[in-house]
């Protein structure tokens, strides 16, 4: 599914640059989606249900004067993703850039999480890694154009989280699979890298606390989505061509 007219977009040795950013619905993943269209890529705007919400990241980035794909699919079921991705890549080939932002909390303190809540924020954030780069790798080195790849991960990874076991174990698997991965890539050109935001004015933080939760950021405020999606543009940029397995925080001061 295609929005707006094609435009020529940030453009490597074979043409315009484009990236998947899954999860790209609404919040950070949206953010991520309009900042890396405002810096010329062609993006694919993943949702797993919010067929309307991913309707308007797709023509926000169109908007954007570049082209938006739209794809649907459950980042934690593999059959899905690897039969998505793959009619994907046939009909526009390989991309240049993946940011896997698509996660899910279901929160618990440890004695009461459910061996369901454990499996489902497990299945989505770290499995869905897996499920979501594997098929895409392979096609980004043949293209031999370099890429960048960036994992949203969490400040609940660094540091613990009470009521979060799961969401923190998801969390933190990522960051040892990006610095993994870049190592294997390195080679190729393509960056590896975590972002791991604090607290971020999303629909996440909905019924939180607001006043207790200022009180743990030094900053004194929440974060903004844009913050985050100005790190992975950054990351994505050429200022950023020689770093690779490394973390970057967004969190106020909190860590």
């Amino acid at each position: 599914m295609s929005e707006g007219r094609p435009a020529r977009g940030r453009r490597g040795a074979d043409g315009p640059r484009r990236v998947l950013v899954t999860g790209a619905s609404r919040g950070i993943g949206r953010a991520i989606a309009f900042a890396l269209a405002d810096d010329g890529f062609d993006v694919s705007v993943h949702c797993r249900a919010d067929e309307d919400a991913a309707r308007e990241t797709a023509e926000g980035v169109s908007a954007r004067g570049r082209r938006a794909k739209r794809l649907r699919f459950d980042v934690a079921d593999r059959e899905a993703a690897t039969r998505a991705l793959a009619e994907d890549l046939a009909a526009d080939g390989p991309y240049y850039g993946v940011v896997c932002n698509a996660g899910v909390r279901a929160d618990a303190a440890f004695p009461a999480l459910t061996g369901l809540a454990w499996d489902r924020v497990l299945r989505t954030n770290l499995d869905g890694f897996f499920h979501v780069l594997h098929p895409l790798v392979m096609p980004m080195v043949r293209a031999h154009r370099g890429g960048r790849i960036v994992a949203i991960s969490s400040l609940a990874a660094l540091a613990g989280n009470r009521g979060q076991v799961n969401y923190a174990a998801s969390k933190a698997g990522l960051i040892g699979a990006v610095k993994s991965l870049a190592q294997e890539l390195a080679r190729r050109d393509i960056t590896v890298n975590c972002v791991a935001p604090g607290l971020i004015e999303t629909e996440m933080l909905e019924g939180a606390a607001l006043e207790e939760l200022l009180k743990r950021i030094p900053m004194q405020r929440l974060g903004r989505p844009e913050e985050v999606a100005g790190v992975v543009a950054f990351l994505f940029s050429e200022r950023a061509s020689y770093m690779t397995g490394q973390v970057l925080s967004v969190n106020g001061g909190m860590l």
